[in-house]
C-alpha cells in the first residue's frame, strides 16, 4: 500500500511532488486516486480535482470509479486550464491523464515546483500494448509510481493489458466492459495474433 510522504508538511516547506497511479482498464486506478484524495481532504488540505472534458462515461462533473465511488471534479479541455484553476490548493488530482495534451507534463511539473502534491491516474498502455503518451513521460518525471493490476478476464491471472473488443484502430475510444477487457500478457498477445 502506498503511504503518503510528508503529507502534513505541504504548506510549510513548499516541497511538491508527483505521484502516478497507472495500469490497465479495470485495475483500480481511479479507485486509488479517490482514496488518496479523500485522505488529503480528511487531513484538511485544500484539494482540486480535474478530469478531461472528453470523459463523460459516468458523470460530467465527477471522477467515478468502476465501483461507483465518486468525488467532485472540474472538467477541463486543456491541461493549461488546470494551472489557472489550482492556484489556492495543496493537492491536485488528475484522472484519465492519457486523454490530455502533451502539455500536461509541464503543467504537472510546474504544479509540483509550486509546492503542490500532484496525483495523476491514467492508462500506461494503449489498446495495442504500447506506452500511452503522455503517461510514459509523466512516469519518467514522477517521484512515486504505483502500478495497479486487474484480473485477466480469460484465465484469472494478473492482468496488465487493456484489450479492445472492437475493430476500431483509433487510439482514443471511450468505453467500458462492452468495449474493453483486462487481459494478462499471454491472453493479450494470443488475441492480438488471432
Amino acid at each position: 500500500m502506498f503511504v503518503e510522504p510528508n503529507i502534513g508538511s505541504l504548506s510549510h516547506n513548499r516541497s511538491g511532488w508527483v505521484e502516478v497511479v497507472c495500469g490497465s482498464m479495470f485495475s483500480g486506478k481511479t479507485e486509488e486516486l479517490i482514496r488518496r484524495l479523500n485522505r488529503a481532504l480528511l487531513a484538511q488540505q485544500k484539494v482540486e480535482i480535474f478530469k478531461p472534458t472528453i470523459d463523460k462515461r459516468y458523470s460530467k462533473k465527477k471522477v467515478v470509479s468502476h465501483n461507483d465511488n465518486a468525488i467532485h471534479s472540474t472538467p477541463v479541455d486543456f491541461s493549461r486550464d488546470i494551472l489557472l484553476r489550482s492556484t489556492e490548493c495543496d493537492v491536485v488530482g488528475i484522472d484519465e491523464a492519457q486523454f490530455f495534451d502533451d502539455d500536461i507534463i509541464s503543467v504537472v511539473n510546474e504544479l509540483a515546483n509550486q509546492g503542490k502534491r500532484v496525483i495523476i491516474a491514467g492508462l500506461d498502455m494503449d489498446f495495442m500494448g504500447k506506452p500511452f503518451s503522455p503517461m510514459d513521460k509523466l512516469m519518467a518525471t514522477a517521484e512515486y509510481i504505483t502500478k495497479v493490476h486487474a484480473i485477466c478476464m480469460d484465465c484469472g491471472k494478473i492482468a496488465s493489458y487493456s484489450h479492445r473488443r472492437t475493430k476500431s484502430k483509433q487510439t482514443v475510444v471511450l468505453g467500458e466492459k462492452d468495449v474493453y477487457e483486462a487481459l494478462c500478457r499471454k491472453c493479450f498477445y494470443d488475441k492480438m495474433d488471432s
